[in-house]
């Protein structure tokens, strides 16, 4: 069975890109958020979401997947040119700097879906950095 991902990315071009790849790779997306209000309500019953930092409402991101790791489990990575904005410490596993390769959100997935190790070095592991 197919893991779940949300795609929570308010710049369209690069949300569809994100679909792309995922279901491309095999992965089911569960839908596309571009803010807090829609990322809370699609959480639920995904395994794995990528996100942005700014989303439409905001600096937002680093909430969000602090609120779907704590509340709905979800493993995330972020996808975003700002990863200062992340903020230490964080739920998420990594993140995958914008912008991105077909390679590195396939890596960050892996890692998400339990892989002991990204696949390469394009996912930077946040528990490795604290």
């Amino acid at each position: 069975m197919a893991k779940t991902a949300l795609i929570i990315e308010d710049e369209i071009f690069v949300a569809l890109d994100l679909e792309r790849i995922l279901l491309d790779a095999g992965y089911s997306v569960a839908g596309i958020a571009a803010d807090s209000e829609q990322a809370l309500a699609a959480a639920p019953g995904c395994e794995i979401a990528f996100v942005d930092i700014n989303l439409r409402d905001g600096a937002t991101g680093p909430e969000i997947a602090q609120r779907i790791a704590r509340d709905y489990g979800v493993k995330v990575v972020f996808v975003t040119a700002n990863p200062a904005q992340i903020g230490v410490p964080s739920d998420a596993l990594g993140y995958v700097r914008k912008p991105f390769s077909d390679r590195a959100i396939l890596a960050a997935a892996a890692l998400a879906s339990g892989a002991e190790e990204a696949a390469n070095d394009e996912v930077i592991r946040l528990d490795a950095l604290g």
